[in-house]
């Protein structure tokens, strides 16, 4: 990961930028720069992870022109051969060198070539005007708001932008780019433009080349590579097809409460099947409620789930970080999402299965993927996220969802037939129910967090305590003690969150009042 601030306007404040970018150093401990162009000011502070020379640093500029970037481009290669035989000369391995050469030959239209997770902001300096944009799934963060003066600043997490103004802070829309004001879309992949109507062998087959070839390309990298393996399908998915293009042993890292760590078997039976070098790391409750403050921080939400499945994956990258010289992570964030929940199996219709398909990948950048960012980032870690992949999620939103819904007895049938009878993973794993990953810590951590929040409230005062929000009211006093930890770090500021992350309340056996799995009545023996 890297940090990116822009402050676009003549008026910016040098040294309250300078103070606001040092927030994220984290994200971006190797070195930091900022420039001053005739329009604004803009910041870097970089996690080298391809190109580690100093000519890989940013701000890039070109031609009076100047670029940030956080991000990942893939297959970068030929595009830079291209825009070399248009007499354009590059100084790094750096893959974000590429990105000015391509706004001079597409402008905006650049955008739809890229195959990334990237957010950047660009300034162009020959038309003195201001263009950002953000990857189509928000993978890598982006946020805004504007000064006293109505100028626009852009910066990778709302921490850096707490104290420069009063205004709201909002999230970049994904699959849109910023110019002359105005938010454009440039893709829209939640929405797939025809359904597709490939039988079942050949989406499966499609679902397992596409899924590998997502893993494949966030293999590259010049920095050391580890994975999150929590025992479950996705991760377990991820280190599988990982083993297979490596000649030496993955290193996975799994993570479990002291008490009652349910995946870590699984885990290690995962991690045993591939050979990989495997590290478990043990957490008390003591830990969780320690770190609950700095958790909810650096995530920047109040919602249940997402604070609750952060708590595990902060302290294993915490882990991570200070025992190994790991730069990159690859999980499993993003299938849940395309291939269903637990409580997607009470969808309706195949319409409504699809419509709650596309609202949970349209807020992903709020809640899982969010989570996924701050948690490997605060740790200087970069994340890559193979089930993100482009050309696998456009793929998967099409097809047709009547067959997506739960038919088999076996929630995300199509992903685990996939790669059926292929040796990838055992069939206990393989088939094995959905565990959340916050559940799959241990049951115990949630409930530990249960009980402290009842510590925090008498009745009386968790009910007042409820009346003070309009937006995203707390309904439990575990969301009211998120809500209040959250408010004393970005007052006023809710709304960068649309609401909690819930079961779809209208439909029948998901009106509920905590997102847990663990409350439905299909969830079975899933966390056993």
């Amino acid at each position: 990961m890297c940090s990116i601030m822009a402050w676009c306007g003549r008026g910016a404040d040098e040294e309250a930028f300078s103070k606001a970018l040092d927030k994220t150093t984290s994200r971006g401990p190797d070195d930091a720069r900022i420039i001053k162009t005739k329009g604004g000011l803009l910041g870097f502070r970089r996690l080298s992870i391809m190109g580690l020379t100093p000519e890989g640093m940013q701000p890039f500029e070109l031609n009076n022109c100047a670029v940030v970037c956080n991000g990942e481009v893939y297959g970068f290669a030929p595009l830079r051969d291209e825009l070399k035989a248009k007499g354009y000369s590059f100084v790094s391995d750096s893959d974000c060198e590429i990105l000015l050469p391509l706004y001079f030959e597409y402008g905006t239209e650049m955008f739809k070539k890229l195959d990334a997770e990237f957010a950047c902001v660009i300034y162009d300096g020959r038309n003195d005007e201001w263009i950002a944009a953000r990857d189509p799934i928000g993978i890598r963060p982006l946020y805004y708001t504007f000064d006293k003066g109505g100028s626009v600043i852009f910066a990778s997490e709302p921490k850096n932008l707490i104290g420069l103004t009063d205004e709201k802070i909002y999230p970049f829309p994904p699959g849109h780019y910023y110019k002359d004001g105005k938010f454009i879309s440039f893709c829209d992949i939640a929405k797939p433009v025809k359904v597709c109507k490939d039988d079942l062998e050949t989406v499966c087959a499609n679902i397992r080349e596409k899924l590998i070839k997502g893993v494949e390309k966030r293999l590259i990298a010049d920095a050391k590579v580890g994975f999150l393996l929590s025992g479950g399908l996705d991760s377990s998915l991820v280190c599988s097809i990982a083993q297979r293009c490596q000649d030496t042993p993955i290193r996975t890292f799994a993570i479990g409460m002291n008490e009652d760590a349910i995946d870590l078997k699984y885990a290690k039976q995962t991690a045993d099947y591939l050979g990989a070098d495997h590290t478990e790391i043990i957490i008390t409750k003591e830990d969780v409620l320690n770190a609950l403050p700095d958790v909810i921080h650096l995530l920047g939400t109040y919602d249940i789930t997402t604070i609750r499945a952060s708590m595990g994956m902060y302290l294993l990258c915490k882990a991570i970080h200070e025992q190994t010289d790991i730069r990159v992570i690859l999980t499993g964030e993003v299938s849940d999402e395309i291939f269903g929940y637990k409580y997607t199996d009470f969808a309706p219709s195949a319409e409504a299965f699809q419509l709650e398909a596309q609202k949970r990948v349209s807020e992903l950048h709020m809640y899982d993927v969010l989570r996924a960012d701050r948690c490997i980032s605060v740790n200087s870690l970069e994340a890559r996220v193979p089930f993100g992949d482009l050309d696998f999620v456009r793929y998967c939103m099409a097809i047709d969802p009547e067959m997506k819904r739960n038919h088999y007895n076996k929630g995300k049938y199509l992903l685990r037939h996939a790669f059926e009878g292929l040796d990838y993973l055992p069939d206990e794993i393989l088939f094995r129910e959905k565990a959340a990953f916050s559940d799959a810590v241990g049951h115990s951590m949630v409930d530990h967090l249960k009980e402290y929040a009842e510590t925090k409230y008498s009745e009386e005062e968790f009910r007042e305590g409820c009346k003070k929000y309009k937006h995203a009211r707390p309904f439990t006093k575990e969301s009211l003690l998120y809500r209040e930890i959250f408010e004393s770090f970005y007052p006023g500021q809710s709304q960068m969150v649309k609401d909690f992350w819930m079961p779809n309340k209208e439909w029948e056996g998901c009106n509920v009042n905590d997102p847990s799995a663990r409350v439905l009545s299909n969830y079975g023996a899933s966390g056993q």
